[in-house]
C-alpha cells in the first residue's frame, strides 16, 4: 500500500471512530413520551433528591431540593432551595425563557452568561458554566445536564460536570411534581 492511501485510510478510521463517540442530542428522543413541556412541569411545587459523585464514583454530596415554580407567558422562575446533608443550604433563582421549537435560555446569579437548552419528546438537555465555590476559591465548571420524563410526576436528570473538558464528576436527581 501507499504511504497515500496509508494516511487515507488511518484518517478515514479516526473519523468513524470520533463519529461513534459523538454525543446524543435530544432529537433523538423526539418520539419518547410523555411529552416534556417545561413551562407544564416546573410549574407550582417541585421536590428533588440528589447526590454528587466524582468521577471515579464516589458520592460525595447528598441533597435534597424544594423548587417553587411559576409561568407567564413564556417567562419562568424556578426557585431552588437545596439542603445538603452536613446541614448547609444554598438558593438558585432560574429565570427562564421559553422560545420556538422546543427551545430554552435561561439565567441565574451563579451561572456565567446564559444557559441554553432543547426539549424533544420526553427529554430535555441544558448546557451551562457555573460559578461553584469549592473551600473558599470559586471555579467556572461546565454542565452538561440531562433531563428524561418518567411519568407525569416523576423526572430523572444526570449532569455531568466538567473543566477544560475534564469529566470532573456527575449529579444525579430524582424530581417529584407536587
Amino acid at each position: 500500500m501507499t504511504t497515500r492511501r496509508l494516511v487515507m485510510l488511518a484518517a478515514l478510521g479516526g473519523a468513524a471512530g470520533l463519529m461513534g463517540c459523538a454525543s446524543p442530542q435530544p432529537s433523538q428522543y423526539a418520539q419518547e413520551r410523555p411529552l416534556l413541556e417545561l413551562d407544564r412541569y416546573f410549574n407550582g411545587r417541585v421536590r428533588a433528591h440528589g447526590i454528587f459523585q466524582k468521577r471515579g464514583g464516589e458520592v460525595v454530596r447528598r441533597f435534597t431540593v424544594v423548587m417553587d415554580c411559576h409561568w407567564e407567558g413564556n417567562q419562568g422562575v424556578l426557585d431552588e432551595r437545596f439542603t445538603y446533608a452536613d446541614g448547609s443550604t444554598e438558593r438558585r433563582v432560574w429565570r427562564l425563557t421559553k422560545h420556538a421549537d422546543g427551545r430554552y435560555t435561561g439565567r441565574a446569579d451563579d451561572v456565567v452568561g446564559e444557559a441554553r437548552g432543547q426539549t424533544a419528546g420526553n427529554a430535555f438537555r441544558w448546557n451551562y458554566t457555573l460559578r461553584l465555590p469549592v473551600d473558599g476559591t470559586v471555579y467556572e465548571v461546565q454542565f452538561d445536564d440531562w433531563m428524561f420524563l418518567i411519568d407525569d410526576r416523576v423526572m430523572l436528570n444526570r449532569a455531568t460536570m466538567s473543566k477544560f473538558g475534564i469529566r470532573l464528576g456527575e449529579v444525579l436527581l430524582s424530581f417529584t411534581k407536587e
